[in-house]
């Protein structure tokens, strides 16, 4: 007799547990009903900054029948126009040696090996500026003592973190913007932002400014002007948003 309760109990009590397990998975199933959806969407921003380095790059070019006189001629000219740019830059500027080459010119006739005609030899050195008001003045010098080949102005930025994560800021503002858009249209809410990626960013272009220089130069030679324009930084950015409806 004992037994028969013992057993009865047993099975009430597994009822039980089978009756409270049945309860609490229903009521997850409520709590799942809520509509709920993803959308995708994506943030661009374009901001504009001022350069504030000047990077021209100089080179003396000169032509000879034999190596050793082109490259003699090379060396004074370009000693001549190392000191210029250095009076001509001042202080907080650098000058330095950025390409040397001595090479052959050769002519070439069909069926006849190339036969060598003379040297040239090119030095060049680069003027890195942060007074980017003294470009025009620095090609002028650099012109008047010799150069004859000046490779274009680049204008850039010394530190162009500052403007890429102005950039990324509001290109991850406006991203959300447009979640929040398509969530009211939607007659809802975002809930939470799934996930946020940086989809493309592009550096600071810098600004190239062709620039010539002749060979004449004279002391009533018109200054060079030179124009410094603002720089372009993009960035993207890819999120994806969860909207509750209802």
């Amino acid at each position: 007799m004992k037994q028969l309760k013992l057993m009865t109990g047993i099975v009430a009590l597994m009822l039980a547990l089978s009756i409270g397990v049945t309860a609490q998975q229903t009521t997850t199933k409520t709590d799942d009903s809520r509509k709920v959806t993803r959308v995708s969407v994506s943030g661009d921003s374009t901001v504009q900054a001022q350069p504030d380095t000047a990077i021209v790059t100089i080179s003396v070019v000169n032509q000879a029948t034999q190596a050793s006189e082109a490259q003699q001629q090379n060396a004074a000219q370009t000693d001549a126009v190392v000191k210029a740019l250095k009076a001509a830059v001042g202080t907080g500027s650098e000058v330095k040696t950025s390409g040397y080459s001595l090479q052959p010119q050769r002519i070439y006739k069909e069926g006849q090996p190339p036969t060598i005609t003379g040297y040239e030899a090119r030095n060049s050195v680069t003027v890195t500026l942060s007074d980017l008001k003294k470009v025009g003045a620095v090609i002028d010098a650099a012109g008047q003592a010799g150069a004859n080949d000046i490779n274009g102005i680049l204008f850039t930025l010394k530190q162009d973190r500052p403007a890429m994560d102005r950039a990324l800021s509001e290109a991850t503002k406006e991203a959300v913007s447009k979640a929040q858009l398509i969530a009211q249209a939607l007659g809802g809410r975002v809930s939470r932002i799934v996930e946020v990626q940086e989809d493309g960013f592009q550096r600071p272009q810098p600004i190239y400014q062709g620039a010539q220089v002749g060979m004449m130069r004279t002391a009533s030679a018109v200054s060079t002007p030179i124009e410094v324009g603002s720089l372009d930084v993009h960035s993207r950015v890819q999120l994806i948003a969860e909207i509750e409806i209802g």
